[in-house]
Order: structure tokens, then sequence, then C-alpha cells
């Protein structure tokens, strides 16, 4: 910490007038003007560039987990299946499908 103070830096240049007031800031030039437009129409499409990559991966994500979803559901159906078979084998004619969910 001792080493960072040792180096003396300038005092920052306050552009005042002799009373005291600050001075205008210059004013921006057209090319300024449109350099501004130019940046936010940048910033806005960008923006609507991130939103439109959020959107894909999304759907992506949800691609992939689409065949995931019918494979559960189609080993379920299957379960259910093979039970109400297998308990019209033994002449038990099944009811209406309960589901238990225990924790």
């Amino acid at each position: 910490m001792a080493g960072m103070s040792d180096f003396r830096r300038p005092p920052p240049v306050l552009d005042m007038t002799p009373e005291g007031e600050f001075r205008e800031p210059p004013k921006p030039s057209g090319l300024d003007a449109f350099l501004a437009r130019l940046g936010g129409a940048a910033v806005l499409i960008g923006a609507m560039a991130g939103g439109l990559i959020l959107a894909a991966l999304a759907i992506f994500f949800i691609g992939l987990l689409l065949p995931v979803l019918l494979g559960a559901v189609g080993v379920a159906a299957l379960s259910l299946w093979w039970r109400r078979r297998r308990l019209r084998k033994m002449g038990i004619e099944p009811g209406g499908i309960r589901i238990v969910v225990r924790r």
C-alpha cells in the first residue's frame, strides 16, 4: 500500500470561468448525434438477438426432453396395460385405474 501513494497524480483540471462558474461543454456535432443513434440501434438489435438466442435454446431443450417424456409415458402405459392383463388372467376384472403416490 505504501508503494501506491508514492507516485503523484496531477490534480484534476476544472474548466471554470474567472467568476467561478463551470464552462458549457462543447455542443455535439452532427456526427456525434448520428453515432449516438447508431449506438442505440446497435444495443437494441443486440438485445433482440439475445432474446432470440434464449428462445432458440428453450425450443432446443424442449426438443431434447420431448423424446424422454414420450418414452416415460410409453413405459407407464405399458406397465398399466401389463398389470391389467395380469389381473384379467387371474380372473379379477380390474376397475378404474388408481394411481397411488408414496413418499
